[in-house]
């Protein structure tokens, strides 16, 4: 059995053809968006973290300060010793 074919139908010519009104509309508009308060307050945030993240970890003034309190010998008394062990003890959950 042989089957010639169906016909005068071309399938890939209807893909090929575009279909063309005589119109063409040249609208120009300009883009926009707008961005709600809630993304607003998002994008704040993580610029604060992104700063955050980027400060350096040691304050090398609070480091200079305690280096001169700890040279002053009348900084160094019973108090501070005690505080300073209460703190450890804290930190240790002691």
């Amino acid at each position: 059995m042989k089957i010639n074919g169906l016909g005068p139908v071309d399938p890939v010519a209807n893909y090929n053809k575009t279909s063309r009104s005589g119109k063409t509309a040249a609208k120009k508009t300009s883009d926009s968006i707008s961005v709600s308060d809630e993304a607003m307050k998002t994008a704040d945030l993580f610029a604060a973290a992104e700063l955050v993240k980027s400060a350096p970890d040691v304050r090398l003034d609070r480091i200079a300060e305690i280096k001169a309190k700890l040279e002053d010998p009348n900084y160094i008394n019973d108090r501070v010793v005690e505080s300073v062990a209460d703190s450890i003890m804290d930190a240790f959950g002691i």
